[in-house]
């Protein structure tokens, strides 16, 4: 699985940096996205189950949801995506690779079997037993295996993104064709 591991780590970095020479974005912003919307794809999830619950579950569910908020904002939504992308930023300039590379091979793989493993298991129990939370739920590993691959990439130094540099330079000129013909 190492090969296979080293080859989508590679495979993902190169979209990072092509991704980021494109709109200015590391792979710290695009890390900070995907865990936004594995939040909202739980949260989502954890409503829809609310509403069908008995009393006591949609009791459980709230607490567990309030708990699981703080402890969010204790953690992942504490630090600035600005601040994560400069310690990248920094560690990049003295010639360190992501730590994350070596320590998280092993958390990537399992992660990345589970991907594979558990699509039988969620496509049957949501298309034969009609449970919308398997597919919600096995949305979130191959979620979770792609900020896994995604974190342990390297940015590129900062720069401004082609993509953002051609609009700055498009919306001006569109502003003075507009005074003109006004």
């Amino acid at each position: 699985m190492n090969p296979i591991d080293r080859f989508l780590l590679d495979l993902t970095e190169r979209f990072c940096r092509r991704f980021q020479r494109l709109t200015g974005r590391t792979n710290v912003w695009i890390a900070v996205q995907l865990t936004n919307l594995s939040i909202v794809m739980y949260f989502v999830w954890a409503i829809a189950s609310f509403w069908r619950g008995t009393v006591l579950m949609r009791v459980g569910l709230a607490l567990f949801c309030a708990a699981l908020l703080y402890v969010l904002t204790q953690t992942v939504l504490k630090v600035p995506v600005e601040a994560s992308e400069q310690n990248a930023y920094q560690r990049v300039a003295r010639g360190l690779r992501n730590p994350r590379r070596v320590r998280d091979a092993l958390l990537r793989v399992l992660f990345l079997a589970l991907s594979v493993v558990l699509v039988g298991p969620a496509a049957l129990g949501y298309f034969f037993l009609g449970l919308e939370a398997a597919l919600l739920g096995y949305a979130l590993v191959p979620l979770t295996t792609a900020l896994l691959y995604v974190l342990a990439c390297d940015p590129l130094p900062p720069c401004a993104g082609t993509v953002t540099e051609r609009v700055r330079r498009w919306l001006p000129a569109r502003a003075v064709e507009e005074k003109g013909t006004a």
